[in-house]
């Protein structure tokens, strides 16, 4: 998907739902069902294409998608939700421009615990430090969950790697036992990048606070004129289809809903161990670039109880809780 440009608008989904079933479908007939011009279908095609969605236009047939798309669905996330579904709240959304955001806005008006903001199209995704996530229509999962904790922001260290070993599990689960953990967020395949997590609180440092966790999941490679950091990887590859999407979802909320009420109660200590099995760099030479823009080089041992990163430098062992992590000299 092309960040940065505005939200289609509802015309431009109407036509998209008509053509998810990835057949041709003529612009005379499509502008008789919605009781639009065929003008404005044809107005609404364009608007389509130029967000990144390719569609074939053929003279006498019509219009049809390069592929078909897989609207998420209530009915098949709870299924695969199980009884984990019981205190979740879901919302499928066509279009924002941040889960996260507006997930967070809407924690500020009292939505409960167990919400969830799935959005099947995200036009100003965001990935941590400020960066965008990138993803086609159907080609992804980006969605957010609101969790609220008594602990309070202190006692959330290691939260985001609880999450990772969340997704490692519904991966395992899928058939996708070769995903690994790279420290603090991001879950890889050998190709490269499959899944961030973002975390983003309110609230005290010692009492309540609600956090919401935006996770973007590649089902289906991104966009060629995506601008990415890194290679990136995904599901289709590993033999999972883009019709598996609501199914998908359900499973990754179901294994994150269990994180999250053993993390609510003991942290992140009860994970380290499983974390660590699946972490990528471990006993390997990495460099660390530190928000302040300095490097720190050393071995990645491993990760202690609140999530800090173990890394044996030159100057001895030291711990560290943010950065970002990769193999030294890359």
């Amino acid at each position: 998907m092309n960040q940065g440009l505005d939200a289609p608008r509802p015309l431009a989904f109407a036509l998209l739902r008509m053509l998810a079933d990835g057949r041709f479908h003529s612009g005379e007939a499509m502008a008789r069902q919605i009781g639009m011009s065929r003008a404005s279908v044809h107005n609404a095609m364009r608007e389509i294409v130029s967000h990144g969605v390719t569609v074939h236009s053929v003279r006498g047939r019509g219009y049809k998608l390069a592929r078909p798309l897989h609207w998420l669905d209530a009915a098949q996330i709870g299924k695969a939700l199980g009884e984990a579904c019981d205190g979740l709240q879901i919302d499928i959304l066509e279009h924002a421009g941040s889960s996260n955001a507006l997930l967070l806005q809407r924690a500020t008006q009292g939505a409960p615990g167990g919400s969830v903001l799935a959005v099947e199209w995200q036009s100003a995704g965001r990935g941590r430090m400020g960066r965008s996530w990138h993803a086609g229509l159907g080609d992804a999962l980006t969605f957010s969950v609101l969790w609220r904790f008594e602990r309070g922001l202190s006692g959330l260290s290691g939260l985001s790697l609880a999450v990772g070993v969340a997704l490692l599990r519904a991966l395992r689960e899928l058939g996708v036992p070769q995903a690994r953990l790279k420290w603090p967020n991001d879950v890889m395949l050998e190709e490269g990048k499959l899944a961030g997590i973002l975390i983003e609180a309110q609230g005290e440092m010692l009492g309540p606070c609600a956090v919401v966790i935006g996770i973007g999941l590649n089902l289906a490679p991104p966009p060629a004129a995506a601008r990415l950091d890194q290679p990136a990887a995904d599901l289709l590859a590993c033999g999972i289809t883009l019709s598996e999407r609501s199914r998908v979802l359900g499973l990754v909320l179901k294994h994150l809903v269990m994180v999250l009420q053993q993390f609510a109660a003991d942290g992140f200590a009860p994970f380290r161990e499983e974390w660590e099995q699946a972490h990528l760099f471990r006993q390997r030479p990495v460099m660390l670039r530190m928000p302040d823009g300095s490097a720190v080089e050393g071995v990645a041992l491993g990760v202690t109880d609140a999530g800090a990163l173990r890394v044996e430098t030159a100057g001895g062992l030291r711990e560290f809780h943010s950065g970002e992590v990769s193999l030294r000299g890359r």
